[in-house]
């Protein structure tokens, strides 16, 4: 058996049907237990984004946002949604969305428990699931394991995909062999990563919104170009999605483990690593940053995924596995799933504009998603060596990292997919079964936010009152982190 074999069937024990079914059945679980806030707070996703200001010790919440987004934002988007289409249908896009939805919910009980077990280290904040295993749960063991295995997917196993997809888009846009972009891609890296988090923030916040813009701009060219048939395009996916559309029944199966694994890839939530960033935020309350991260899931999937897949659909550029070999559906002969299929579809509006549009807008998609995991793995490591280590600890993984940049241009995609996956599958794996344990910490403090923005005047956070323990940045011993009420 080779390398590629052995890889895919890791990958099949790790991000199988299991893992989708706890993905969405805590999706459901958070969103019934704080009521849908999904929902309830959207104006407050977008106050919250807008208003808030960073510190000498933490970001604002739209760096934040925009370095987490940086981390959602990525190939799969792009890439991610050929691949669920390819091999669930058009189905897998409700799928996608489902997780989005519900997904939400999990972002925020994530992204509040950062918050609230955030401690200050050389200077800035840092935090996560290692933060909130260790202090919430007070289990140090299973704290280090995630660290570990957070340091090893984003420092190793997650870049590879990201640069492959890049030089994928830019030799079909711009012949331009993968070694060469491999080795741009990783001397560009190197100059922002060794910067610091705050430098990657910076970065982040002005290139996440342009990307994400532009490529929603385009894909409502395409949209409204075939617009009538968008009922049609609609109805197709719902169809597909629940086994009753004639040609697609049969992969009702593979259309929701597809869309709920490629949602997953994309929007993060519930993996791990949007928290770690959500922890270098300065608000008033833990509460707020969970709301804005739930945003973030909607930006990305419910925006970004959304514009790929009615771009493929409406233009009909995609191919359709058959579960027995061959295809289902076959428009591009000797294609394989990955940008070339949206660079196709621009190209049926704007012929040899697409391949160019795409290679340019997954490279900064692509690109701010490496440098988040970057800060990902940093921040672990940080976590791991709180001594004389951690200096050598963050300068060999950022060696580390590029290094896999590199590599990740010399091989094939779908073996590229399929260690991406096993990363994002053992993050999830003990992220996931930590935030259900801890659930009811992140409900509380949802509680006592809302209870503060009832009765008006400012908000703060007094973890001694709700019965939170060894919280270093709140409380009597921490500065004042109180905010208007509004």
């Amino acid at each position: 058996m080779d390398l590629s074999a052995i890889v895919a069937k890791v990958s099949g024990w790790v991000s199988g049907p299991p893992l989708v079914v706890l993905c969405l059945g805590a999706g459901v679980l958070f969103s019934v237990w704080t009521r849908f806030l999904q929902i309830r707070h959207f104006k407050g996703m977008i106050r919250y984004l807008v208003k808030g200001k960073g510190s000498d010790k933490g970001l604002s919440t739209l760096q934040g946002f925009a370095m987490a987004l940086g981390g959602r934002v990525g190939t799969g988007n792009i890439a991610g949604v050929a691949t669920a289409i390819a091999m669930g249908g058009p189905g897998a896009m409700f799928w996608m969305w489902a997780i989005a939805f519900l997904g939400a919910g999990s972002a925020f009980i994530e992204g509040t428990l950062a918050q609230v077990w955030k401690e200050k280290r050389t200077g800035e904040y840092r935090g996560g699931p290692s933060y909130y295993i260790e202090h919430g749960l007070g289990m140090k063991w299973y704290a280090i394991i995630f660290a570990i295995a957070t340091v090893f997917s984003c420092g190793l196993l997650l870049p590879g995909i990201q640069s492959n997809s890049i030089a994928m888009a830019f030799e079909n846009g711009f012949s331009i062999p993968s070694w060469v972009s491999g080795a741009f891609v990783a001397v560009l890296l190197a100059l922002v990563i060794f910067g610091g988090a705050r430098r990657i923030g910076k970065v982040a916040e002005l290139v996440v919104p342009f990307m994400a813009i532009a490529y929603i701009l385009m894909a409502i060219v395409v949209i409204i170009v075939d617009i009538r048939r968008v009922p049609e395009m609609i109805s197709l996916i719902f169809s597909s999605a629940f086994g009753v559309h004639e040609l697609f029944g049969g992969i009702f199966g593979s259309a929701i483990v597809w869309g709920v694994k490629r949602g997953i890839y994309s929007n993060e939530a519930g993996q791990g690593t949007a928290p770690q960033a959500a922890a270098a935020v300065e608000v008033a309350h833990p509460a707020q940053m969970g709301i804005v991260e739930a945003f973030g899931v909607y930006v990305d999937t419910l925006g970004v995924c959304t514009a790929t897949g009615l771009m493929l659909l409406l233009t009909g550029q995609y191919n359709i596995d058959a579960p027995g070999g061959g295809f289902l559906a076959q428009n591009l002969p000797g294609v394989e799933p990955g940008p070339h299929y949206t660079q196709a579809a621009i190209d049926t509006i704007a012929p040899g504009f697409g391949s160019a549009f795409v290679a340019i807008a997954l490279f900064f998609f692509a690109i701010t998603t490496i440098m988040a995991y970057a800060y990902y793995a940093e921040s672990n490591v940080a976590y791991l060596f709180r001594g004389n280590g951690r200096k050598a600890g963050i300068t060999a993984i950022r060696v580390g990292l590029l290094v896999m940049v590199f590599f990740g241009t010399l091989h094939d995609a779908k073996m590229m997919w399929n260690i991406g996956d096993i990363g994002v599958g053992i993050m999830a794996w003990l992220n996931l079964i930590a935030i259900l344990a801890l659930g009811w910490v992140g409900v509380k403090v949802l509680r006592d936010y809302e209870r503060q923005r009832k009765a008006g005047g400012a908000i703060k956070f007094e973890p001694e009152k709700l019965g939170i323990k060894n919280t270093e940045c709140w409380g009597k011993t921490a500065h004042d982190h109180s905010a208007p009420n509004e």
